[in-house]
């Protein structure tokens, strides 16, 4: 099933607007925060970059979410988020 900007929407509902690595990590089922600063640094997902903290409005994580590089990304992993 392929989802939608909406469906996201609902799932994240319970993020605030603006989401720390941390959490950004947990919306992508779970990942490394390794592999989340190399998607960062590659500008793979928009940010801010504020005092040594990455933010990242969950609109933008949503974004990269439906991006095509994340499908490749996931395919590549194996890794079965929906």
């Amino acid at each position: 099933m392929k989802r939608t900007r909406a469906s996201y929407e609902q799932l994240f509902q319970s993020y605030s607007d603006v989401v720390t690595l941390s959490e950004f990590c947990k919306m992508l089922g779970g990942i490394g925060e390794r592999t989340a600063r190399k998607l960062i640094r590659e500008n793979r997902v928009q940010h801010f970059y504020i005092r040594c903290t990455y933010l990242i409005p969950k609109e933008w994580a949503i974004d990269y979410i439906l991006s095509d590089h994340y499908t490749e990304y996931k395919k590549a992993l194996k890794v079965k988020i929906e």
